[in-house]
């Protein structure tokens, strides 16, 4: 997921030293003094210095301190700060879910029944972990209507929604290039998902369904009909 942290990061790789300071301590096995660092790229210590802190208060190096001499004691010096990889960063607008399709995937490898074909074992576990990502998405404390909170999830999720009162359409799917290249599959998972999502948030009053128009998601929401 590209979030606001992850802009941040990219941000600050635009400065070449920086990005030149970050590839390096990342190509390393051990953790990177100010020193070697500043030598590894041409610049001065300080320059070093200034720019690796940047990255570790952005997150993209962590830091630690130690005795670089191996000595102990009075007379072994001062802890040299020493810097290691940190997180990683994707960018992706909107944003992309490969990594919750691939949790639904193999848990659904590894819990399909024997009866059980295996567009079914993805739709139960999609829609299992579509309650379980309503309740992480921040929108289910929000005090909204349940379209607002649907959607406003749908946006923090990527799927782009339009803001319609009742009925929402999604211009983007976080699952695009596996659902091109498997959409028996994808689109099967994509719609439990949502529909388990929609469950959680919806309270009844929104319903998921399979929606089908060029360059839109393969699911639209819409609010329920009264009976």
């Amino acid at each position: 997921m590209t979030d606001l942290h992850d802009l941040e990061g990219i941000a600050l790789l635009r400065e070449p030293v920086r990005r030149q300071l970050l590839l390096h301590v990342r190509s390393t096995e051990q953790p990177v003094s100010r020193d070697d660092a500043a030598a590894a790229v041409g610049v001065s210590r300080s320059l070093a210095a200034f720019h690796l802190d940047r990255l570790a208060a952005a997150g993209l190096l962590e830091v630690e301190y130690r005795r670089v001499s191996g000595l102990t004691g009075r007379g072994a010096g001062r802890p040299a700060k020493l810097y290691r990889p940190g997180r990683r960063m994707q960018l992706s607008l909107p944003a992309t879910r490969y990594q919750l399709a691939g949790d639904v995937l193999i848990r659904a490898l590894e819990g399909k029944r024997p009866d059980e074909a295996a567009v079914d074992a993805v739709r139960r576990v999609a829609a299992e972990n579509g309650r379980s990502v309503a309740e992480l998405t921040g929108a289910s404390g929000r005090r909204r209507s349940p379209m607002g909170r649907v959607r406003a999830a749908l946006e923090e999720l990527g799927f782009e929604p339009t803001d319609g009162r009742d009925e929402v359409l999604l211009r983007s799917c976080p699952f695009h290039e596996l659902m091109d290249r498997h959409p028996g599959i994808v689109c099967p998972m994509n719609e439990s998902l949502l529909g388990g999502l929609v469950d959680e948030l919806g309270k009844g009053e929104v319903v998921a369904e399979p929606f089908s128009r060029d360059g839109y998601c393969c699911v639209a929401v819409r609010r329920a009909k009264g009976p």
